[in-house]
């Protein structure tokens, strides 16, 4: 439904985007991620018709987004970044607005404006003036406007950011209901957002894709791919552990939070690290309240692709064999 090919965008001497090409599926929710300024914003744009690219194409539907910008729209649900929109307008008239410049008349107008207002529990503020709302349902009434002509594509850029824990949560499980039926792009820079909703993560930085897998997939790139994480009762155990432990064959690195008393054995690869620590620990009889094997920890593979060669990110560790 969704291919770019060759896309580029270019402010002056600054190339914010950079040879984009990817294409994106029905059933599919593809989390668009990178570090501010890295070029998503200026890509969904592009994809969303609002800019023009300095090269190459965007086809949302089969249209394509230069050639044939109504077609390709009339398809397309965009919430941009911050959920714009006229402040002044209560949500009832912001509605009948959007229905107006969509062409919604008639039983379908008034089924698809029932329809999100129930959605999105909008029904308490529906005569309410937009500037009054809270940032949790400023952005409902963004979601609102890119449903209300039902369309096939979804792309939602930042659609979170500056919300609560309870108001994420909401927009997370409208998403997921939403990708049901619909092809779904959510550009952000928050990385729980992919595990909560994505099939797919795309990750750029200075403009050009540097990863394009599952989150899965990424998670086990990660160096704390089978890592065994476990935190200790008592502080005289995680010492005797974290000397004992780099000690094992199986383990890489050591690496531990005595606030938290909690230790984390990072593996070499391929080994069977949970194996060897869970032997130490019966050994030893020490208490574990907790102990468990991570997939990886996709905020140190984003570093990772993401940050200039040359800086480092700050770790405790104890390496094997000190």
């Amino acid at each position: 439904m969704i291919t770019t090919k060759n896309l580029s965008k270019r402010y002056g001497d600054k190339l914010a985007v950079d040879d984009l090409t990817f294409s994106v599926s029905p059933g599919e929710v593809l989390g668009f991620l990178g570090a501010n300024g890295a070029g998503k914003s200026t890509t969904m744009r592009m994809i969303a018709g609002f800019i023009s690219p300095t090269a190459g194409a965007v086809s949302v539907c089969g249209y394509d987004i230069e050639r044939s910008p109504v077609a390709a729209k009339s398809c397309m649900g965009y919430l941009p970044e911050g959920a714009p929109s006229y402040g002044e307008m209560t949500v009832a008239e912001f509605l009948d607005f959007i229905a107006d410049v969509r062409g919604l008349t008639g039983g379908k107008r008034r089924e698809r404006r029932a329809v999100v207002i129930d959605r999105l529990g909008l029904a308490p503020v529906i005569e309410q003036v937009i500037e009054t709302l809270s940032k949790g349902f400023r952005r409902r009434v963004g979601l609102a406007q890119a449903l209300i002509h039902d369309p096939q594509v979804l792309i939602l850029d930042e659609p979170t950011d500056g919300l609560d824990p309870n108001q994420k949560h909401e927009v997370r499980r409208l998403i997921n209901e939403l990708s049901k039926d619909k092809l779904v792009i959510v550009s952000t820079h928050i990385l729980e957002e992919v595990h909560e909703v994505c099939t797919r993560a795309i990750i750029i930085a200075n403009g050009r894709i540097v990863a394009d897998e599952t989150p899965t997939a990424l998670e086990a790139r990660s160096r704390y791919h089978h890592a065994v994480s476990l935190r200790f009762e008592k502080s005289e155990q995680l010492e005797a552990a974290r000397r004992e432990i780099a000690l094992l064959p199986e383990v890489a690195q050591v690496e531990s939070d005595e606030r938290e008393l909690r230790l984390t054995a990072v593996p070499k690869p391929g080994a069977d690290t949970l194996a060897a620590v869970s032997a130490v620990i019966v050994k030893h009889n020490w208490d574990v309240p907790e102990l468990h094997l991570e997939s990886g920890r996709l905020d140190e593979v984003f570093r990772s692709l993401t940050q200039p060669p040359g800086i480092a990110v700050s770790e405790t560790v104890l390496g094997a064999g000190a």
